[in-house]
């Protein structure tokens, strides 16, 4: 039998209502809106009643995604369901080193309130958007973005899909470009241009925040966005640090990411989280594994009864 691998969500699929079925049927998901309120009040109120243009603010979006995520996983952790490995898309990483017990619950919750705090100002300091390419390779993409000053690829999300960050007065043209080369541009539901130079002063700050903080290694293999391997372990944690410092401001390597966690051995994926974005993501890179999505009561019971069945 292969491994599990547990796959956490991004921004752009934030919704009104996640998270509230599983807190108000799982004990343990409901404990940890408890916890995130605690640390972040209102937090749950978002999730469950925020408007979709109030959770599209990063500064709400990167902590209510969080918290509902940590809530799914636990759900998944109280049903049985055990992870071999992890990663996260994004923001997603670091719910995936959470859960992975590289701090707990409150610090990571912290951080990740920063990160969307920071990510937040540089965004407003530095005015750009975010679109996915579809229907060209990533050569071409990059090719494409080589011809503008400030268009960088920064999402390699999967065959035929490569998300870009771009100035907001060079989107228009670099979309005509895209279609001239026989692609689809379709604008992506963030408001910042991540993963790209335009997040600089975001990840110098985040970076010296995480300086300031105890860190351990992850518990089980978390793969990194940068690198598209697993974080480094113990006694390594001046580089888990950089690592993740760094995330903001470097390309997603995700396609790359699930073709090493199937190398290792993973056959089955869940993806952890709203929607199903990730899932569709994998399946275009392999079509012969099997995933999940988790973020509702029916998502937890198909995982549940397909993985342990």
């Amino acid at each position: 039998m292969g491994k599990i691998a547990f796959v956490f969500s991004g921004q752009g699929a934030q919704h009104t209502g996640m998270g509230r079925e599983l807190c108000g049927q799982v004990p343990a998901s409901a404990e940890v809106f408890r916890k995130a309120d605690a640390v972040r009040p209102g937090t749950s109120e978002q999730c469950f009643q925020g408007s979709d243009e109030l959770l599209s603010i990063t500064e709400n979006t990167q902590p209510c995604l969080f918290a509902m995520e940590m809530a799914a996983a636990a759900a998944l952790t109280e049903a049985g369901v055990q992870a071999d490995m992890a990663a996260g898309f994004s923001l997603g990483e670091l719910s995936a080193l959470a859960f992975a017990g590289m701090a707990d619950f409150d610090t990571m919750f912290s951080l990740v309130c920063r990160r969307g705090q920071l990510m937040q100002k540089a965004a407003e300091e530095n005015p750009a958007s975010m679109a996915a390419v579809v229907k060209l390779t990533a050569e071409q993409v990059e090719e494409i973005c080589r011809g503008f000053s400030e268009v960088y690829p920064v999402n390699f999300n999967c065959p035929g899909q490569v998300s870009v960050s771009g100035k907001a007065e060079e989107m228009k043209a670099f979309g005509e470009a895209v279609k001239s080369a026989g692609g689809r541009m379709i604008p992506l539901k963030v408001k910042g241009g991540f993963h790209s130079p335009f997040m600089k002063t975001a990840a110098e700050e985040f970076g010296a925040e995480l300086q300031k903080t105890e860190l351990a290694a992850p518990g089980l293999p978390v793969y990194a966005n940068r690198t598209a391997q697993p974080y480094p372990g113990k006694g390594q944690e001046a580089e888990v640090k950089e690592l993740l410092g760094g995330q903001i401001v470097s390309p997603v390597k995700w396609e790359q990411t699930i073709r090493n966690m199937i190398a290792d051995g993973a056959d089955t994926f869940v993806e952890i989280g709203p929607g199903e974005t990730l899932c569709g993501m994998i399946k275009r890179i392999d079509k012969n594994v099997r995933t999940f999505a988790v973020s509702d009561m029916a998502g937890l019971e198909a995982a549940k009864d397909g993985i342990l069945s």
